[in-house]
């Protein structure tokens, strides 16, 4: 017999869940605490299977029936009600979530696996770009075309570094997406297809060896913080990249033994790489740790010294000496490499110390000499061959074998 208004009101609750039955395998559930639940019982290809329809007397009778015979028509076209039902609020829930919630979970989850230039430049093109451009919109309303169009805002600055790096960033984000489920497709594949063409290969400016004593005697002209004007001397003795030496921190020198081990994970390659101290290196650091050594950093940030020096102070500086478009911090890398492949020394040796992978990848991979020995008794010949040209002295190039 079907169910009537007044048998459910008359159902009392029992010392265990008991069933007052309607038609078409809907029923009322009325719980020992009282509570009154509609369910539907149904069949999907043999399998049972239970769906509930809200709570008396919330849903009257007669909404009940209706939500049934609902679900029922969804049954005689093929589809599970209650399949359709997860997929509807987990539609609804990825409306709701936007852009940012998700951008900024993958970058919790990817930032201590990353280097911490790779953590740097991430946090700041997300804050700075993508998600002051898509970060308030719903993350499975976005669209291919909103991307490029926001990819192309980068590019019209003429950054095309900062634009491809933020399409890598894209497509990992919706990859993270993808395997939650809130999104059912990337749409940030293949942007690179319409990207801005690249402009030709631009390499850090460098002057010549030959002019090292005229760069060093304007520095000790210009005025410079103590920081500035030794950041500069040390990229020249150590060739390490600018941002390995600003973040820099006391505890990775050994200066009894002469070394500075920066951790892998601030390095690009992902490895630990160990740099040989010359004197004239050391001399530098040990009259810096008179100033900084309290602090943490060898460089602490004027401002907050548990920040390290701007990015842009010693670029500035070089500016400021005469050397915009002529030398980069960057730049004495490239200096230390032309000279000291000039002079005969071991490629091998020249690679490790600028702490650059071989081209060569699975040469790369079971390479692990570091060539400390030679590389201490290299950098010692290159920062005296620095101090005899700036005192006037003719520099013999001996070739080195290996």
């Amino acid at each position: 017999m079907s169910l009537t208004d007044s048998a459910i009101k008359a159902a009392k609750p029992q010392e265990k869940p008991h069933k007052l039955t309607d038609a078409h395998g809907l029923y009322l559930l009325v719980n020992p605490n009282g509570s009154k639940l509609w369910k539907l019982k149904y069949r999907v290809a043999g399998k049972e299977k239970k769906l509930a329809l809200g709570a008396y007397p919330t849903v009257t009778l007669q909404k009940a029936r209706q939500r049934r015979d609902d679900a029922r028509q969804l049954l005689a076209e093929g589809i599970d009600p209650g399949q359709q039902r997860k997929a509807t609020k987990q539609a609804q829930k990825a409306e709701a979530l936007t852009f940012e919630t998700v951008a900024r979970e993958w970058y919790t989850y990817n930032a201590p696996r990353w280097a911490e230039s790779t953590r740097y430049k991430a946090k700041l093109y997300l804050e700075n770009d993508i998600i002051p451009g898509i970060g308030s919109r719903p993350i499975a309303g976005i669209t291919r075309p909103d991307m490029v169009e926001l990819v192309r805002k980068v590019e019209a600055r003429g950054t095309l570094n900062a634009a491809g790096k933020i399409r890598q960033w894209l497509h990992q984000i919706f990859r993270y997406a993808l395997a939650k489920g809130v999104v059912e497709s990337n749409p940030a594949t293949d942007l690179s297809v319409v990207a801005e063409p690249a402009k030709a290969a631009r390499h850090h400016p460098h002057i010549a060896f030959t002019e090292l004593p005229e760069l060093l005697e304007k520095l000790e002209a210009v005025k410079l913080h103590t920081f500035t004007h030794s950041a500069i001397r040390l990229l020249i003795l150590t060739a390490v990249r600018p941002g390995e030496l600003r973040a820099a921190r006391w505890d990775e020198f050994d200066l009894n033994c002469d070394t500075w081990t920066i951790p892998k994970e601030r390095m690009k390659a992902r490895r630990p790489h160990v740099v040989p101290l010359p004197r004239q290196a050391m001399a530098i650091l040990r009259q810096l740790q008179e100033i900084s050594g309290k602090y943490a950093l060898v460089f602490p940030g004027q401002q907050n010294p548990d920040r390290p020096m701007s990015e842009n102070t010693i670029n500035k500086a070089l500016r400021l000496m005469g050397y915009e478009g002529r030398q980069t911090g960057h730049g004495f890398r490239h200096l230390l490499s032309t000279e000291l492949n000039g002079r005969g020394y071991n490629g091998d040796w020249i690679e490790r110390q600028l702490a650059h992978g071989d081209k060569d990848e699975i040469r790369d991979t079971y390479n692990h000499a570091t060539y400390l020995p030679q590389r201490e008794d290299m950098m010692q010949a290159w920062a005296d061959s620095i101090d005899a040209l700036c005192a006037g002295a003719n520099v013999v190039c001996i070739k080195r074998k290996a």
